[in-house]
């Protein structure tokens, strides 16, 4: 794999497509039972390199190639084919997630020395293929140690090496033609892998530490931009924990919280100003305590528990268990949906997120800048999430929530083409703003200065601004 590690060339594919768009389906699989005489042979019908291994529940627990072939038969002679797939393929397999982008394989292949990568979904189970040969047809970039270096990070030192080349590579992707949108996906995901491996470090610190395993499931939570997979360069810790252990259990999981929050920080990811961490109580509950508490939030609605929820109900499974995770979203979305006056009251908030632009259509500022966070981005992500717990729809990302309306009929595919390219022009100029800002050593933010723009993106984002106004109306939340 060293010949794709010397392709040193910027080119911006592997962060703009994901695994399951160049994958090889069908993956070839067979029960783990086999022997590899059988296997061999449903390897050359089908004509490929290699065959996984699975277990009884479908998921992949190994995988055997040609080397693997090689191997056995100088080892074993003929008689090796009489053997099993579980006796002889190597475990456990490499596997990536079909979302995952481009250059997450591309690194991890490279690092592991792999020639071959399974796609999986959520439970395990084989989706499709990466091939060594395949990605030679992509070619890597100068910040492809960042795809796959979070997990062998050894702390929070590591991790921030990795954070610092966060702008050189948005940088890149922005000059390249890269969406917005899909370089916000791209840090999202590498916060997303950080609080993950910021997990795992906290665990394994925790037995070195005399404090046992996890005295129940648990599943450690990204929430907020980073869960919806839409975070740019001003970003901060949201994190929770959901288990099914009892309240005596807590002192381990309020413990695995606070190294969690202090890896994080260490890495350069600051602590949440308004608490929402895994260290804090309100962060770190039992299932059915967050059953009472999302109750509290739902039939007691303020602005408080409006906030609370604008960053709870887009929760990503980060670490963990990830059924307890989804247990937690489908037990949340019912309730939240059960409740008429909850659902009124976000909409009359979405409704009161307006002041960007003036009578004349002039953008209002303070002290020279604009929020485009307050005024941009969040009336649109919040209409989304809206409409999204109406419909009882579980996508978290606010542009499958906005194509999931369309396909229930809800949304007309104009409206929904808006939507999208509102966010973009809005997330844009906040990324090359926070990127100036970064080059004057200016701290990053969600605020903007309208007279750095050229005359036609100034000219964009009015118009945006003021298309979002129609749009709240379409999605039933304007006034």
């Amino acid at each position: 794999m060293n010949d794709i590690a010397a392709l040193a060339k910027i080119d911006s594919f592997p962060y703009r497509h994901r695994l399951r768009e160049v994958m090889s389906t069908p993956v070839l699989t067979a029960s783990d039972t086999l022997t590899l005489a059988e296997a061999v042979r449903k390897m050359y019908e089908a004509r490929v390199s290699s065959i996984v291994g699975i277990d009884d529940l479908g998921r992949a627990a190994g995988i055997f190639t040609e080397r693997d072939l090689l191997r056995v038969l100088s080892n074993d002679g003929p008689s090796g084919l009489e053997v099993t797939l579980a006796e002889t393929m190597t475990k456990p397999v490499a596997t990536v997630p079909a979302d995952a982008f481009v250059y997450v394989a591309l690194a991890r292949m490279t690092r592991m020395g792999l020639r071959h990568l399974v796609v999986v979904d959520d439970d395990k189970r084989p989706l499709g293929m990466i091939t060594g040969r395949a990605l030679l047809k992509v070619r890597a970039t100068e910040a492809l140690v960042l795809g796959d270096s979070v997990e062998s990070a050894r702390d929070g030192q590591d991790m921030r090496a990795i954070i610092d080349k966060l702008p050189k590579l948005a940088r890149g992707l922005l000059d390249e033609g890269v969406t917005a949108r899909n370089i916000a996906a791209v840090i999202s995901l590498v916060l997303r892998d950080m609080t993950a491996r910021a997990a795992e470090l906290a665990e394994l610190s925790l037995l070195d530490d005399g404090w046992g395993a996890a005295p129940a499931r648990y599943s450690v939570l990204i929430l907020g931009s980073g869960g919806r997979g839409e975070s740019l360069l001003a970003f901060d810790q949201d994190n929770a924990i959901v288990h099914d252990g009892k309240s005596s259990d807590d002192a381990w999981f309020a413990e695995l919280g606070k190294r969690l929050n202090d890896i994080l920080h260490a890495a350069g990811i600051p602590f949440c100003d308004g608490g929402v961490m895994a260290r804090e109580p309100k962060w770190r509950k039992s299932l059915e305590e967050w059953r009472d508490e999302v109750h509290r939030w739902v039939y007691t609605v303020e602005n408080q528990t409006v906030m609370y929820c604008d960053i709870f109900f887009d929760f990503q499974p980060v670490w963990g268990d990830r059924a307890l995770a989804e247990e937690l979203r489908s037990m949340a979305m019912e309730k939240a949906a059960q409740s008429a006056f909850f659902l009124r009251y976000l909409a009359q908030n979405v409704a009161g997120m307006d002041g960007s632009l003036g009578l004349f259509g002039n953008f209002v500022t303070k002290q020279g800048r604009l929020n485009a966070k307050k005024f941009g981005l969040l009336p649109l992500v919040s209409a989304a999430r809206m409409r999204a717990i109406r419909s009882h729809i579980p996508a978290t990302s606010t542009d499958e929530r906005f194509a999931a309306l369309k396909e229930a009929g809800v949304l007309h595919e104009d409206d929904l083409r808006d939507f999208i390219d509102v966010r973009e022009v809005v997330l844009k100029v906040m990324l090359e703003q926070q990127l100036a800002d970064l080059a004057m050593d200016i701290a990053p933010s969600a605020r903007i200065d309208p007279k750095r723009f050229d005359k036609r993106t100034r000219s964009r984002l009015r118009w945006a601004f003021k298309r979002l106004k129609t749009l709240k109306l379409v999605c039933g939340v304007g006034g």
